[in-house]
């Protein structure tokens, strides 16, 4: 009876000390969100289905069949509910803003909630995206006010800082948006992006930020275990896309204000502007791209097309997931490169090269858009040939050997 008494007195206080731990914490939000996400999607998938919510193939679209777009949903409450469960009580600061986040987090929810169901115009889209994100920098005077030396840049004055927030904001999140057009892309590329910059606040001790940015992480993988999904697939929708957008916004940004201080702290990056861009380099990269690519053709670069870099691969023959896992690999490759080789570059000269980084990435998009047509014009060849032997099942053969 002493020996039970004293084992679950041991190991009662052992589980006490493991869940009081800040790190523990973090990885409890990661698997909470993640199983929360896992039980919650089926019943938004069912409920769905019954209220015809569900986005119907267009030209644009990758997929062939109507999938519910809701995942957001699930996205959200598994983020909210595991960052929630601790106190975070030692870190006032970083936590009052975590907790001003959610209100721009929970209007942009609503905003893509009414967006999948009804259609909302990109202008009143836009404009609400402006309040969300200011509520932060108002209210919080979460700004980005120190440009780390880039061409001679250091201290900006509010003029310039809330309007280069905003922009920030606005940017990453509407680039979240737009590439999310097939299995994983989006997914995958913010879980690579949360859990990174996850585990800098992490290690840096700035455990509400970690927590949080593991509860999306958490979130999302179990959002991808259904989006790769060929029986209860589920897209994330706008609502999922403009909440994760503003999330890694918030933590990019926090980042950058957290890394001023790396003249006298060996642990913070003076290149920390960099280090974000390379991280979200697909996004980034994808969005200037299209938009380029839209004004030079003479439209407007709002109107949506087949454009993008996960379309181009699509239709040069890969699969969604190989589509997607090329450019989680691009995302993985350069930052490991850059942490390899960027050395004591200045921000200045890490940017040029960040540059030309876009232009070699434009013309491999040239390449393989070029490809992508030849190929297409071929299957249409084939499919206007008739044959006088064989028939339909040589052209069959010709087109799967395409």
């Amino acid at each position: 009876m002493k020996h039970n008494v004293l084992a679950d007195t041991l190991f009662g206080g052992l589980t006490i000390s493991l869940l009081d731990h800040e790190v523990y914490q973090c990885v409890l939000s990661f698997l909470i969100a993640c199983f929360l996400s896992i039980v919650a999607i089926p019943i938004i998938i069912n409920l769905s289905g019954l209220l015809n919510l569900t986005a119907k193939p267009g030209f644009r679209s990758a997929h062939d069949t109507e999938t519910p777009t809701l995942g957001g949903i699930a996205l959200y409450a598994a983020t909210i509910i595991a960052f929630f469960l601790w106190p975070h009580a030692d870190e006032v600061k970083d936590f009052n803003l975590a907790s001003l986040s959610m209100v721009g987090l929970t209007i942009l929810f609503f905003l893509g909630l009414k967006d999948d169901i009804l259609a909302l115009d990109s202008t009143k889209k836009l404009l609400v995206q402006i309040c969300a994100s200011l509520t932060l920098v108002v209210m919080g005077d979460f700004k980005v006010d120190y440009l780390y030396g880039i061409f001679g840049w250091y201290y900006i004055p509010d003029w310039a800082s809330v309007p280069l927030t905003i922009f920030i904001f606005i940017s990453l999140i509407n680039s979240i948006n737009l590439i999310d057009g097939i299995d994983g892309l989006a997914g995958g590329i913010s879980l690579i992006a949360g859990l990174g910059l996850g585990i800098w606040f992490l290690l840096n001790r700035h455990y509400t930020f970690a927590c949080l940015a593991f509860s999306m992480s958490g979130g999302l993988l179990g959002f991808l275990r259904f989006n790769f999904s060929k029986t209860s697939k589920i897209f994330m929708g706008d609502t999922g896309s403009l909440v994760i957008g503003f999330l890694l916004s918030f933590f990019a940004i926090a980042f950058l204000r957290l890394n001023i201080s790396y003249r006298n702290d060996p642990s913070a990056f003076f290149n920390a502007p960099i280090v974000v861009m390379v991280m979200l380099i697909v996004p980034i990269f994808d969005t200037l791209r299209v938009f380029i690519v839209r004004i030079v053709k003479g439209g407007s670069p709002f109107v949506a097309d087949r454009n993008h870099m996960h379309h181009i691969l699509i239709d040069n023959g890969l699969s969604h997931f190989q589509a997607s896992f090329s450019l989680w690999m691009v995302t993985i490759v350069n930052t490991i490169l850059f942490f390899l080789f960027h050395g004591d570059y200045s921000n200045t000269v890490s940017l040029y090269i960040y540059i030309g980084l876009f232009f070699i990435y434009m013309g491999v998009s040239y390449l393989l858009k070029k490809r992508a047509v030849e190929l297409r014009e071929k299957k249409k060849l084939v499919q206007t040939t008739t044959y006088k032997e064989g028939g339909p099942s040589i052209t069959k053969q010709i087109l799967k050997d395409l």
